[in-house]
């Protein structure tokens, strides 16, 4: 596998960063070398809106030096700025040490030699001519506009061609392709008297190619073929009366809602306060960690960074430490965390489990999120009708869409694209204007049933934030249907005074 730039200037850079490491006494030194190429299009009534064509390359250099994290990184990939990386690199640790508490110390993690690895694909979207992907797309926009009702169509996807080399003084060195894909169309429909609803596609972004938008995976003639009727259904579906409702949540709504509720509440850095200014803490504090009854006995959530056409997947992460699977939460009772080597080690909770990583050669690894996800009932499990067999008086959730969630991931507000009345077991049509509303806990802990591997989903986003200043990375949440049993419901028309 060819790498972000040539052989020999890898081989050139790699020495020149590790022998400057070295000579200042570095005890930890890492050089990564990236090239990441970024493609968006989009379409609005069928007409090229925005193309966007972006390459970003560069080398970064973390090092641990005088018991202090240092970190450089520049847009040019030569031996002598790899050597300057290092000094600016360790200047950094050298002035930061004394505002620390205690010195930098790494949880071990054996050398893994040379690893080349790619994430799976057929055909490089990148590669896909820019009027193949407008012709795909405005096919796909005039067959919804050609649709009774629909008044305004907008198609988009992104594609990234990710390319990563990293070396460190332990000799792992380490070649890394990543390539991903989100396409997604929504349609807007508005009605005689003024009203308005919109509705997106379902299909969620992967780690695959360009084959991906020609049906491997995903059916998409099949849900645009659906989709006008749904929204026309939803714009003429009654509003919902607010109250307490078992909802059964398809997997394209509850991924969201372990992404925020689960995964970032258990990244062990935010935990212990250190995201606070920004994106805030989190309630599954240390003092719970093989005691907090997170959610109920159904509930097995894993961290992943191994999941075939995972967001977050790799084989070594930024600090060389190899890709695990590993528990979060075991029978319902908080049982792990999310680690880098850092905090694992100061926690005294042994290996990291490989959850360190840059958005950009330029920025420094920070604890990022696995593919967090919801494992489905053992066997053969329910169905998701038979899951909604199982309701009185309930509300089948379909698609994400907003959410709100507090600075302690404790008290939260997902919304959806489409949602069932569910009368006797049945679904019984539409409702409008649905939110669900709970704590973390009481939600978890009113999961009842999980659904089988038959209604399992990977689903996920390309834009999760966190950090100062701010990255952005791609994760993958894994879940099946579920039944929460007493969930509140708001009317969001009536709360927001329409």
């Amino acid at each position: 596998m060819d790498g972000p730039v040539d052989d020999d200037l890898l081989l050139a850079v790699t020495d020149a960063a590790l022998d400057a490491a070295s000579r200042v006494g570095a005890s930890h030194a890492a050089v990564r070398v990236e090239r990441v190429r970024t493609q968006i299009v989009v379409l609005r009534d069928g007409r090229l809106e925005t193309a966007v064509d972006d390459t970003e390359l560069g080398a970064g250099v973390q090092l641990v030096h005088s018991g202090s994290f240092g970190f450089a990184g520049s847009v040019f990939v030569d031996a002598p700025t790899a050597a300057q990386l290092v000094g600016e690199a360790a200047g950094a640790a050298r002035v930061t040490a004394p505002a620390r508490g205690q010195p930098v110390v790494l949880a071990d993690e054996p050398p893994h030699g040379h690893v080349e690895w790619a994430s799976p694909f057929r055909r490089d979207p990148v590669d896909v001519p820019l009027p193949d992907k407008v012709e795909l797309l405005h096919d796909w926009s005039r067959r919804l506009m050609a649709a009774p009702g629909i008044d305004h169509v907008t198609a988009y996807v992104m594609a990234v061609h990710e390319d990563k080399y990293l070396a460190d003084l332990s000799g792992t060195v380490a070649r890394q392709r990543r390539v991903r894909i989100h396409p997604q169309l929504e349609a807007l429909s508005v009605s005689d008297a003024g009203d308005f609803e919109e509705m997106r596609t379902l299909a969620p972004p992967v780690g695959m190619g360009w084959e991906y938008l020609e049906g491997d995976g995903w059916d998409f003639d099949a849900e645009l073929a659906q989709l006008p009727e749904h929204l026309a259904e939803k714009l003429r579906a009654p509003s919902v009366a607010a109250g307490t409702y078992d909802l059964v949540i398809d997997p394209t709504n509850l991924w969201l809602t372990i992404h925020e509720s689960i995964g970032h509440a258990t990244e062990l850095d935010r935990a212990m306060g250190y995201e606070a200014a920004f994106a805030g803490t989190s309630f599954a504090t240390p003092d719970g960690l093989g005691v907090l009854q997170y959610g109920s006995p159904a509930m097995q959530v894993v961290g992943d960074r191994t999941t075939e056409h995972g967001l977050a997947t790799v084989a070594i992460d930024d600090e060389g430490v190899a890709a695990q699977t590993f528990d979060i939460v075991r029978d319902g009772v908080l049982s792990g965390y999310q680690l880098d080597r850092a905090i694992a080690a100061s926690q005294g909770l042994g290996r990291s489990n490989g959850c360190a990583f840059a958005d950009s050669p330029l920025h420094v690894p920070i604890q990022r999120m696995a593919n967090v996800s919801l494992r489905p009932a053992p066997g053969q499990g329910p169905s998701t009708e038979e899951l909604v067999a199982g309701v009185d008086r309930g509300i089948y959730v379909v698609g994400d869409k907003s959410w709100s969630i507090d600075m302690q991931r404790y008290n939260f507000q997902f919304t959806g694209q489409r949602f069932y009345a569910i009368r006797d077991g049945r679904l019984q049509g539409q409702v409008r204007d649905v939110a669900y509303q709970a704590t973390t806990t009481d939600f978890w802990r009113g999961m009842e049933a999980v659904g089988g591997r038959g209604t399992y989903l990977l689903a996920g986003a390309f834009n999760c934030g966190k950090g100062q200043p701010e990255q952005v990375a791609a994760v993958s949440h894994g879940c099946p249907s579920v039944l929460v049993r007493a969930v509140r419901v708001l009317n969001t028309r009536e709360e927001a005074g329409r």
